[in-house]
């Protein structure tokens, strides 16, 4: 995707470097587009770029993630107004201070979620089981907290643009025919330790995995174009094995080992 319309957040697992290449799987013209886990939207913004829908819902259950969109979509002005002032602030007993606040405006959460991801270790978002954001200091000399062109960018695209919190088998029902479907679940971990599945309270592990592998059935045989992404595991594989699946290459530099920081394989799924 163009330099124009990135991400707005960091992101575990971002599409940003295959959005290209999912991008090849989706029909031209899409009717309704459907993204159940939004995450960075490096997708969702890569279709708006090229225009290919007239109308879009991205979800999530990450509330504090679709609080902060829904905020550059109807509030971009205070919300740049509240990142300005905390450009400066990014000293480490700054960055933990903030981290420990709870609560606020829609304004003040939707900062505070770009200040933490901008700042904090490796742009990773992670809570603990009662919610609690609980990522550490990320030693970055120079953050950028306040984008003003980035997100005024991203603003515009999601002008119109349905953003709810909201179960994926739930949004997925109300996709037809003419309809795209684009699902990047939390990934199953390729080892005990590798899992970044944690970014809400709410579990997502191999039980609700198969829920979504029946899911995905179900758009097919109402022939909605759909596209999903997950890690090459023996699971995924049985899961989708009676869909054309391929394997993708892509450089995640998110571990906490740096010579692991290299290109993985995953696995593209299609409906098709």
């Amino acid at each position: 995707m163009s330099e124009r319309l990135r991400p707005i957040l960091k992101w575990a697992g971002g599409k940003r470097s295959l959005a290209e290449r999912i991008l090849k799987e989706l029909p031209a013209q899409i009717e309704t587009y459907y993204e159940p886990f939004v995450g960075g939207a490096a997708v969702f913004l890569a279709l708006a770029e090229q225009k290919r829908f007239g109308r879009a819902v991205i979800t999530d259950k990450n509330r504090e993630l679709i609080n902060l969109y829904t905020v550059v979509r109807d509030d971009l002005v205070k919300l740049l107004k509240k990142l300005e002032s905390m450009q400066e602030l990014t000293r480490e007993e700054e960055y933990y201070e903030i981290r420990a606040q709870k609560g606020g405006t829609k304004i003040e959460r939707a900062a505070r979620f770009i200040y933490l991801n901008k700042t904090g270790y490796n742009g990773l978002y992670r809570v603990n089981s009662k919610g609690g954001f609980n990522v550490p200091y990320g030693r970055y000399k120079r953050p950028k907290i306040y984008d003003p062109e980035r997100l005024t960018i991203a603003a515009v695209a999601l002008q119109g643009v349905t953003i709810e919190v909201r179960d994926f088998e739930e949004v997925c029902a109300e996709a037809k025919r003419g309809d795209a479907v684009y699902l990047d679940p939390p990934y199953l971990p390729l080892s005990k330790t590798a899992s970044f599945s944690a970014y809400h309270s709410e579990a997502f592990g191999l039980p609700e995995h198969e829920r979504l592998a029946k899911v995905f059935a179900k758009l097919s045989k109402r022939h909605v174009a759909a596209v999903l992404s997950n890690s090459a595991t023996p699971d995924t594989r049985r899961l989708y094995q009676n869909f054309k699946c391929s394997d993708v290459y892509v450089r995640r530099p998110i571990n906490s080992v740096a010579s692991r920081r290299g290109a993985v394989s995953e696995l593209l799924v299609v409906s098709k």
